[in-house]
């Protein structure tokens, strides 16, 4: 089991000011591949549940969650772990027992769990959208690279045969260059009512931990257990929970990283811009340069929660799925599951030979990257945090009623004054890090 150093730990708290790509701390020890790293759980219920699951091969040391009713059955199941409220608490005294965490917990309480365990040297497994900002994307992204831990980001459908049948199929050259890609999530799940009711707090809830940096409000059951997700100052809308899964399908297919651009295909109605809640629909647009070697030119991503899936498919003669790749010599329809190819020739695609290995688990890629193995293939710098960013980039160019042009190198917006406020986080006092 790893033993964390708390000089390094402060060490590198004071250091990360040099330079986004700077590795200046040495990676974390790894556990032998036949050891079991002991394993720190934040947030057991609903999905952190099934996180657990995933992960309970290993030593399980510690869970976290400020509800104890959502927790469940999985508050006991592993009688050897401690059992804490404040994940500060637990990443404090269990600092030398824990080599890993796993957080599971709503959109606005990812950064500070997953900041505070890789400063420590843990190896972090984090849900998606990685965090409620894009600063805090790249934040995040920052730390792990400066660290050397092992990460991954929770898009589970990546593991899937399906996608890599599509990734294959994308990168054979089977329907040409491609300029044009539409992503798409269906649902008009947003804008919940404003809350009428304003109960006692439940007993099994520590509402000050549940709401974290966010600001000060009274409970309500319209936010908490689930519906937080349609609350800007909790959740990233329909777009933050769907985005980094089906996006992963276009950025791991083309070799995508950080836009160029970020723009609205459809201009918002000002009643649709609400500052509290996420909107049913959102049509927005993400613009990449070429490639350096040249090979994949500049493109358009479309992301629409809602908007003409029908028609848009209908147009190319596709088979309608959530992903479209639109290139010169045909179309790939894509979803989780796979890919089905039409030529405008009226040719049979080639179909490529199957070549990207299956995964051995996607839990699995991380605790192997933990114990010393490849990085798992969602990893924070490599791959995801480019990919959130680039999610919840579109989410600010939406409420800020327009978009703007990214220098992803300077993290700065130019051409939309307004889109600063939603690029950056704004913490409430005892979280401003």
């Amino acid at each position: 089991m790893l033993q964390p150093n708390r000089r390094r730990f402060l060490a590198a708290t004071a250091s990360l000011g040099a330079g986004y790509w700077a590795g200046t701390s040495p990676r974390g020890r790894a556990a032998s591949p036949n050891d079991k790293l002991n394993i720190a759980c934040i947030g057991i219920g609903g999905q952190g549940g099934g996180n657990l699951g995933k992960v309970a091969g290993e030593n399980i040391v510690a869970v976290c969650d400020v509800d104890e009713k959502r927790a469940g059955k999985n508050w006991t199941r592993f009688p050897k772990a401690r059992q804490y409220r404040d994940f500060r608490r637990m990443l404090d005294e269990m600092e030398k027992s824990i080599d890993a965490v796993v957080v599971s917990t709503p959109d606005h309480t990812h950064f500070h769990p997953a900041r505070q365990a890789m400063l420590m040297g843990k190896h972090v497994y984090c849900e998606k959208p990685l965090a409620h900002s894009a600063w805090e994307c790249r934040e995040l992204t920052r730390i792990a690279n400066e660290m050397k831990v092992a990460t991954q980001l929770g898009n589970q459908r990546h593991a899937n045969g399906g996608m890599r049948r599509t990734v294959e199929a994308v990168q054979s050259g089977m329907i040409g260059k491609i300029r044009k890609v539409y992503a798409f999530q269906g649902g008009s799940r947003g804008m919940p009512a404003l809350p009428e009711d304003f109960p006692a707090v439940p007993r099994h809830l520590d509402w000050n931990l549940w709401l974290g940096p966010a600001k000060v409000r009274p409970y309500s059951p319209a936010y908490c257990p689930y519906n937080w997700r349609f609350w800007w100052d909790f959740g990233t809308g329909e777009t933050g929970n769907w985005g980094c899964h089906t996006l992963d399908i276009p950025y791991w297919a083309l070799g995508l990283s950080h836009a160029k651009r970020v723009d609205l295909d459809v201009i918002p109605e000002a009643s649709e811009i609400d500052s509290q809640r996420t909107p049913k629909r959102m049509q927005t647009r993400l613009e990449f340069a070429a490639s350096d070697d040249g090979k994949r030119p500049a493109l358009s991503v479309h992301w629409w929660h809602g908007g003409p899936r029908k028609e848009i498919f209908s147009k190319y003669g596709a088979e309608q799925k959530m992903v479209l790749f639109v290139g010169e010599k045909g179309t790939i329809s894509a979803d989780f599951g796979g890919y089905t190819a039409r030529m405008f020739d009226g040719s049979n695609p080639v179909v490529p030979v199957e070549s990207i290995a299956p995964s051995p688990g996607f839990h699995q890629e991380w605790i192997g990257a933990a114990k010393g193995g490849p990085r798992a293939t969602c990893d924070f710098v490599d791959y995801s945090g480019p990919l959130a960013e680039g999610v919840l980039l579109a989410n600010a160019a939406w409420r800020s009623g327009g978009g703007f042009d990214w220098n992803a190198k300077a993290f700065k917006p130019t051409g939309n004054g307004k889109a600063e406020e939603f690029i950056h986080s704004e913490f409430r006092e005892g979280w401003k890090v």
